[in-house]
């Protein structure tokens, strides 16, 4: 009886665990699902703060699913006009001044975005938070007036993620991702996203606002705040294209 007491018990942890892990990346999917929806286009600001001084810019953007997006810087005049471009597993920048079109290797998307906190891979998420990772839910935890999951990211062996994990919280009940923890091979905190001011958008209840906050750089940040959001209206794939890099429309 004994032996069959600890199968039993054996069984049915290995069930609860991999059940767990499977809540995990669903909660994840969920979560992306609801920033993306089928098509994204937007207009947001992006302010850099510095100990010494801070400085903004506009930008539009437009994405389809996990395939594409496009970002179009709008303001201030020196940078209007950059854009940059995902393309499936391909990212392309130009560069007005240089009237260049520069394909972005593999080993630029950790390096920082026109200065600001957020890195070439944060704007055109070239990596998945879905497929990209192993999931796991750590447990529950208030963030403000939201109970969220605590859920762990291990990226996988497979996947060119510079961190070591990605800790998340998701809230409970409009699946929104409220703080993002990244960490080095060290285990060392790196950054940390914080999302607030959550409102209507784009007819969904979504954080406006999207602080990024570097661990090692006392008196920096990056501010992303959202002016308007649309979803699920129809844009061509042709959209995405390096001719169209240089005036979208």
């Amino acid at each position: 009886m004994k032996k069959l007491s600890f199968l039993i018990t054996g069984v049915t942890f290995l069930i609860a665990f991999t059940g767990n892990a499977q809540d995990a990346k669903e909660i994840v999917r969920l979560s992306d699902a609801h920033v993306r929806g089928k098509t994204m286009k937007g207009q947001m600001t992006i302010k850099i703060v510095r100990p010494d001084y801070t400085r903004e810019m506009s930008m539009n953007i437009w994405a389809k699913g996990t395939q594409y997006s496009l970002v179009l810087v709008t303001a201030p005049a020196k940078d209007k006009g950059t854009t940059f471009l995902k393309r499936v597993k391909e990212v392309w920048d130009w560069v007005p001044t240089l009237e260049r079109t520069i394909k972005l290797p593999p080993s630029m998307m950790s390096q920082s975005w026109m200065g600001t906190d957020f890195t070439n891979d944060d704007l055109v998420k070239e990596t998945s938070i879905v497929d990209d990772y192993d999931h796991t839910i750590l447990g529950e935890e208030m963030m403000g007036d939201r109970m969220c999951w605590k859920i762990q990211l291990i990226p996988k062996p497979s996947a060119a993620i510079v961190w070591s994990k990605v800790i998340c919280w998701i809230d409970k009940k409009d699946y929104l991702e409220l703080k993002t923890e990244s960490y080095d091979d060290e285990g060392k905190l790196v950054n940390t996203l914080k999302a607030s001011d959550v409102k209507m958008l784009g007819g969904r209840i979504l954080p406006a606002t999207l602080e990024m906050i570097p661990s090692d750089k006392p008196g920096h940040k990056t501010i992303i705040t959202y002016q308007s959001e649309e979803f699920d209206k129809p844009i061509s794939d042709d959209f995405f294209s390096t001719q169209n890099m240089k005036n979208p429309k």
